[in-house]
């Protein structure tokens, strides 16, 4: 029997929420809802919480790290006690979607699924989006954002701009990944090795994904999110992105970055290069205390949850 993708059965993100702090932990009675988006062939799995009184929406993009489920926990259902409308998307490759047969998955993919997930909530339902990303969702975001340029603001964990030699070099497993980097990307654009697939946790600083080291041995070993495997296409196409607009052109929306305060993978210091071209509209920079990369620490998902709050009730209060 062929039964839709969800994560009813999976026990991966089970064991890893475990490690969130209780209230962060969802229980049978407040789990999203599941939905199956087709696209292009794709079953793309959607986590929705359901809030018709709320003005804003917020869509929730992961990284190359973790999944849909994962964003749930720690901003999904919280946001949603609040009174925010999120659904949070598996993209393909990653969590429980479930990819077309044949098809080689590439980071450009991921842009267009962004931009036309977006058009499909707006053609339902004409409240504004807000986007969040994780990591890598971040720069998903603005790469969304700018192709749809019909959404009302973005949030990020990082915008890394992997075009600038120091983010390739920092972000990657060891300098000589990053220096390998070239030969790589020839492999990703060629008809024959384009589908090859490496360990995610191979090619990048995957280690640092979160502090606690039990956690992270429970993110390592889901193969829906940080024991994923890529393919060499979506490593060329993710570290060669195509940009619809350059940050000195950007005039969407707001931008916020929420900042681990102790993210060894990341540092506030990868993002700045990027954001400081950023000068058409406001950006703002929220620190949260002792939150790692994939953040599961307070006072850090408290500090998340109340900046992104703020920042898509900003001028709706009345």
């Amino acid at each position: 029997m062929n039964t839709q993708p969800s994560y009813q059965n999976q026990t991966a993100w089970r064991e890893i929420q475990a490690h969130l702090p209780p209230r962060y932990q969802l229980t049978e009675n407040d789990l999203p809802t599941e939905e199956i988006w087709n696209w292009q062939g794709h079953q793309i799995h959607l986590d929705r919480y359901l809030r018709p009184e709320s003005p804003v929406r917020v869509i929730l993009f992961h990284g190359v790290g973790t999944n849909g489920r994962q964003m749930s926990t720690i901003l999904g259902h919280p946001l949603a006690q609040s009174g925010i409308e999120t659904v949070a998307i598996d993209m393909p490759t990653y969590g429980v979607t479930r990819v077309a047969p044949g098809k080689v998955v590439t980071y450009g993919d991921w842009v267009q699924a962004g931009t036309d997930f977006v058009a499909a909530e707006l053609a339902r339902d004409p409240r504004p989006i807000y986007l969040y990303g994780l990591s890598a969702g971040g720069m998903l975001t603005y790469h969304v954002a700018s192709r749809s340029k019909r959404v009302a603001g973005i949030i990020g964990m990082t915008f890394l701009d992997q075009r600038i030699p120091m983010v390739a070099r920092e972000t990657a497993y060891a300098p000589i990944v990053a220096r390998m980097s070239g030969p790589a990307m020839l492999a990703g654009r060629a008809p024959g090795l384009r589908g090859l697939k490496v360990p995610m946790k191979l090619v990048s600083k995957m280690r640092t994904l979160v502090n606690d080291k039990a956690a992270l041995r429970a993110c390592l070993k889901d193969r829906t999110s940080a024991g994923n495997l890529v393919s060499l296409a979506f490593l060329q196409s993710y570290l060669q992105p195509d940009f619809d607009i350059e940050p000195e052109d950007f005039d969407i929306c707001p931008v916020l970055l929420t900042q681990p305060a102790e993210d060894h993978w990341t540092p506030l210091s990868l993002s700045e290069p990027f954001l400081d071209r950023i000068t058409k509209v406001p950006v703002k920079t929220v620190m949260l205390e002792k939150a790692g990369h994939y953040p599961i620490e307070e006072p850090g998902l408290t500090q998340m949850h109340d900046a992104i709050l703020d920042f898509v009730l900003a001028g709706r209060a009345s």
